[in-house]
């Protein structure tokens, strides 16, 4: 049955839409199970009914036409129980309703098991047979495990079917005639908030180049001038491959030579070229049409039995992209159609692809793929620029033009808002606009609270833009300064010079105020392209401090640079990440001392800054005393600690929802640092997403946190909560919180706390929340 499995799990994945899905999912469980019938009923949210939308065995004249009630029938109870149902005789069931329009009279075992995605019943999958019998647990087993591995493809057909605004069956009350199908409004996908904020605007695809993936649906632009771009880039094509053949003629072997008259004879395969032809005069461009066609010839090919045509997928592919590379050169440079307010979308988002769209047009960030940690999300924040990741099931290629909501609070993105959500969404971005007008004024006074407290609010950067935005914010230091993001820009390790250079501009920029610059902080999601590392377990393997220890002569020439770009400055403070042993912080402190001692033997006047240790995993948390007896200053990185605590990658959109920063464990880790490295007479500041929350900053503040560190956007809001409320108030706040046993509790408390002394205007706003 594994076998079975996959191969219907396979054929499934390769269905280019909705209807074709489910036509092959009850064909082939109908063959494989041995039964009489096979349907799919799915959930119609718009009616609230289950509507029968395929089956195998059923009268075919009752597809889209018969449904059932959430609470009508034996499917009705299958998917109100979202646990499978196993009956010898269905007819005999308390919860039977006979439809008539499709023939079941004739059968009677049944069984029913719900398709479930991200906990939600997308619809109910069926089969039934004639005679009385229960099914075996072996069937309903498979059944299950089916229905589990079908469920993703089946929710991303059904959204790119209803992004596409596909007519959707809809029952009137008696469930057998069609009515005028609806259109679905409001659609909305699930993704990782990445950066804040709320965005409305016309989507712009970025393409990458000869990335067949990456093409969007456009018209043609005229049909005879695709065919002639079409038939020219083969011709292109013909002619490297005919070149590069005979340059190699004398170092390949005649059966490696005869690789490239294979790839010549698929370029001449009439069938081929046809079908990619017949598309264009369907009225799809070129592009499009050779990735429709190539890709479903790699699925094809996939999907075969023996080895040697499986790998002839990889050839298919490798031909379509050198296809598409010219059709690419003859569109001439990427020309981008930017509106106003754009909203760019991409399979995985990259700093360059920000430059495609100008930035006072681009609103709003999506991208398939990717992590809120990644160098684009990071620009993204710096720039406020609200943003949505990893949106796994968004069919972004068919959405060029179309009009979308970009929710970066939530991590949620809405096609085709309706009038009403879209009302609802602009009264947000309008208040949102009101609320930072107001705060401009904050620039020069302290953050300091009504009982004379003073807080000192750092900056989070990592970009040369970062440093004017932090200022112009009244900025009072980088509590941290992301040295990984001039390795990310590069196709090599950057040299001492050039490392020099970018630290030179930021301590410069914000002395004499302090600059925390942390040691190169890359593995878990943070990558170089040029140093991979690859593990099946990122973010417990080897990143941070565990990988430049283990280069010192990575970490030396970085050391050094920074050294030497805080000669004459003295602000410089330099702090290594993921620590979780004394020994890594000996190890590193040594390499630091040695450093120091070149440098110096070299003649430059430099000396030891003070150094410290993020603190980010629960190992480090129980060790804080002897790690601050060992270096200058205490920091927690909260977002890392946070996730480590509570088993959660943030940037995983199936768990997301789980990531709660104001959990009690958290908070309780929180407290515990803050007193414990006091108690060492050490400073302790803390940077994450916590202390860049109004009510996360209060609290903080009330632990003994000295320094808060945020992104520089953020800074305007923070300050003027710590200036409306007193440190006496923020204890008792805290004091009430830590009391409290569930993080969504904490959290309205919160809001409701902020709203009761007059700053109901910096918490998060009140989304719309469409289901």
């Amino acid at each position: 049955m594994l076998s079975v499995l996959r191969k219907i799990v396979q054929e499934v994945s390769a269905a280019p839409d909705l209807e074709s899905v489910l036509d092959l999912i009850v064909r082939r469980i109908q063959r494989a199970m041995r039964t009489q019938v096979c349907s799919i009923f799915l959930f119609d949210p718009v009616h609230q009914r289950y509507v029968l939308r395929a089956t195998q065995g059923l009268n075919q004249e009752a597809v889209g036409k018969v449904s059932l009630s959430m609470t009508e029938g034996i499917v009705g109870q299958v998917g109100k129980r979202a646990e499978p149902i196993n009956l010898e005789d269905a007819s005999r069931h308390p919860a039977f309703h006979y439809l008539q329009a499709t023939g079941e009279e004739r059968f009677h075992a049944f069984l029913g098991v719900p398709i479930i995605h991200h906990r939600s019943v997308l619809g109910v999958l069926v089969v039934q047979q004639m005679e009385h019998r229960r099914f075996d647990e072996s069937e309903e087993a498979f059944m299950v495990t089916l229905s589990a591995q079908l469920a993703g493809i089946i929710a991303h057909a059904e959204a790119t079917g209803s992004v596409n605004m596909e007519p959707v069956a809809s029952p009137d009350k008696t469930g057998t005639e069609k009515v005028p199908p609806v259109v679905v409004h409001d659609k909305r996908f699930n993704g990782v908030a990445a950066a804040p904020g709320v965005a409305i605007g016309e989507v712009v695809i970025a393409t990458v180049t000869a990335e067949l993936e990456t093409v969007p649906d456009k018209p043609a632009r005229g049909v005879e001038r695709e065919l002639e771009d079409f038939q020219a880039a083969l011709e292109s094509v013909r002619d490297d491959l005919s070149t590069l053949g005979k340059s190699l003629a004398q170092r390949l072997r005649p059966e490696e030579q005869a690789l490239f008259d294979v790839y010549l004879r698929m370029l001449d395969d009439t069938a081929l070229r046809g079908e990619i032809e017949k598309r264009i005069h369907q009225g799809q461009w070129a592009q499009g049409a050779l990735r429709d066609v190539i890709l479903a010839q790699v699925q094809q090919f996939s999907r075969m039995e023996d080895a040697y045509l499986r790998e002839r997928a990889t050839d298919v592919r490798d031909l379509g992209r050198r296809i598409l590379s010219y059709l690419q050169e003859s569109a001439g440079p990427v020309q981008m159609e930017c509106p106003d307010n754009a909203i760019l979308i991409a399979d995985e988002l990259s700093p360059a692809m920000l430059g495609m769209v100008p930035e006072e047009k681009l609103a709003g960030l999506i991208a398939v793929s990717g992590s809120g940690n990644s160098h684009a999300a990071i620009m993204a924040r710096s720039i406020g620029i609200p943003t949505v990741m990893g949106v796994v099931d968004l069919p972004f290629t068919r959405l060029e033009g179309r009009k979308v909501i970009v929710d970066g609070y939530s991590g949620r993105v809405y096609v085709n808002p309706s009038d009403q959500l879209l009302e609802a969404f602009e009264r947000v971005i309008r208040d949102e606009q009101a609320v930072a007008a107001g705060l401009e004024g904050l620039k020069d006074l302290p953050a300091e609270t009504t009982d004379g407290y003073r807080m000192p609010l750092w900056v989070n950067t990592g970009l040369v833009a970062d440093v004017t935005r932090s200022l112009d914010r009244g900025a009072e230091g980088i509590g941290l300064y992301r040295t990984e993001i001039p390795f990310m820009i590069r196709d090599f390790f950057p040299s001492e010079q050039e490392q020099l250079q970018s630290y030179r501009n930021q301590l410069e920029a914000f002395a004499p105020r302090p600059v925390t610059m942390r040691t190169l902080d890359i593995g878990g999601d943070k990558a170089l392209p040029y140093f991979p590392i690859e593990e099946d377990n990122p973010f417990l393997g080897w990143r941070g401090i565990r990988v430049t220890l283990d280069h010192p002569e990575i970490f030396l020439v970085q050391v050094r640079a920074m050294l030497r770009a805080s000669e004459g400055l003295n602000n410089l403070r330099i702090m290594l990440p993921m620590v979780t042993s004394l020994h890594e912080v000996e190890e590193a402190l040594r390499q630091i001392d040695r450093a120091v001692e070149e440098l110096q033997d070299e003649g430059y006047q430099v000396s030891r800054p003070p150094v410290g240790v993020m603190v980010e995993v629960p190992a480090a948390v129980y060790q804080v005393r002897r790690f601050a007896r060992l270096v200058d200053f205490i920091s927690v990185g909260s977002n890392d600690l946070t996730q480590y605590i509570l088993a959660v990658d943030r940037n995983n959109p199936r768990v997301a929802g789980l990531y709660a920063a104001y959990h009690p464990a958290v908070l309780r880790a929180l407290q515990y640092i803050a007193r414990e490295t006091r108690r060492e007479g050490k400073p302790v500041s803390i940077c994450g997403e916590m202390a860049a929350d109004p009510g996360g900053a209060l609290l903080l503040m009330a632990m003994g946190y000295e320094v808060l560190s945020m992104n520089a956007n953020n800074l305007p809001r923070v300050k003027s909560a710590i200036r409306g409320v007193s440190l006496v108030r923020a204890q008792s706040l805290l004091s009430r919180v830590l009391r409290m046993a569930d993080a969504e509790e904490i959290h309205q408390y919160l809001r409701e706390t902020l709203k009761g002394l007059g700053l109901g205007q910096l918490t998060r706003p009140h989304l719309p929340n469409q289901q």
